[in-house]
């Protein structure tokens, strides 16, 4: 469980510091405090909301209740896949101020091209000394996705209790290292309700209710690999998501098919914090720099919410099950994975 852990912790770190090698986000911050909150923004959203999409995935391989006491684990990988429209932002819808500029029209989002790394110019003022400094935004990591998909990994205990509920727990304890740590808890419940359609019970067809939700918390000591000197650097992420959906399934011997239609919905927030001293170059140009510190520059908060419809098919081979299933919404989620069922 914690190498799934871990991937989940991989993909935060990578989304909220992209490419160390760039300069990471911390150079955004040369912009003003405002400014630089707007880039990181457009930069991160399609990262975040993915992750939100692929948290509130994965929950169900059957509409059919376990027994009381049967349970099941299941090992799986959702992936959603971000649109195109998504791989990119404009800088003249960002609403930046007069001081922050870019002679691209475009930049690159987090899920974008790496090759696109979009110049940007600061022209202002520190102690009443005029400055200005460039940088590139950070490339995106289109590349590294398979099919331009931010994953999200899960690992789910699902236990049968009387009158057919099942509850189903995604626990990780905190893992990670000095420089990654983080946790993840999600608990659902999934109600049976076949019962209330009368002839239909005596069918293979199965109905249920279910509700999830799911909590991940991550920090990221950006400290050791910052690009910028100062004290405390940290970035903190948060991330909350539910979803509610309607489920059936027809269950056969060896092959299952199932469904669900609902509603997701998820938010999350990002913190830099710590204190960041930047250099900028003097106006008139000369070998002089002018120093600037500022403290917990960056307070961010993404959601991503939406109708939802799922379909989907399971091989059952005795106690083992193979599942897959395709879920329609904004960003639209493959998911996939294996299961030990003991009914």
């Amino acid at each position: 469980m914690k190498k799934f852990a871990l991937l989940i912790l991989i993909l935060v770190s990578a989304i909220s510091m992209k490419a160390q090698e760039d300069g990471g986000l911390e150079s955004i911050l040369y912009a003003n405090i405002q400014d630089a909150n707007k880039l990181t923004q457009a930069y991160l959203n399609p990262g975040m909301k993915g992750l939100i999409y692929g948290m509130n995935s994965g929950w169900y391989h059957t509409a059919k209740a376990h027994k009381t006491f049967g349970f099941d684990i299941s090992i799986g990988l959702n992936a959603s896949m971000v649109p195109s429209k998504d791989e990119l932002f404009k800088f003249a819808d960002l609403g930046l101020s007069s001081s922050t500029t870019s002679t691209s029209l475009t930049g690159a989002t987090v899920a974008g091209s790496n090759a696109l790394k979009a110049r940007v110019k600061v022209s202002t003022e520190v102690n009443g000394q005029p400055v200005t400094k460039e940088f590139d935004m950070p490339g995106g990591v289109k590349e590294d996705l398979p099919m331009n998909a931010v994953p999200t990994p899960s690992v789910q205990f699902t236990l049968g209790l009387p009158k057919q509920f099942d509850v189903m727990v995604r626990l990780v304890p905190e893992v990670g290292s000095d420089d990654v740590k983080g946790n993840l808890f999600g608990i659902g419940v999934k109600k049976e309700i076949t019962s209330l359609f009368g002839v239909i019970e005596k069918l293979p067809i199965h109905i249920s209710l279910l509700g999830a939700y799911t909590n991940m918390d991550v920090n990221y000591n950006i400290q050791n690999d910052s690009s910028i000197p100062g004290e405390n650097q940290l970035a903190t992420f948060n991330l909350n998501s539910y979803t509610v959906q309607a489920i059936a399934s027809i269950n056969f011997p060896i092959i299952n098919f199932y469904g669900g239609i609902g509603y997701g919905a998820g938010k999350s927030d990002l913190k830099m914090l710590g204190t960041y001293i930047l250099e900028y170059n003097t106006v008139p140009a000369s070998n002089n720099t002018v120093k600037k510190e500022i403290k917990d520059p960056i307070n961010l908060d993404f959601e991503a919410s939406g109708v939802r419809a799922t379909v989907g098919t399971r091989l059952s081979l005795g106690f083992f099950k193979i599942f897959a299933d395709y879920t329609i919404q904004e960003y639209n989620t493959l998911a996939a994975g294996i299961a030990f069922s003991f009914r």
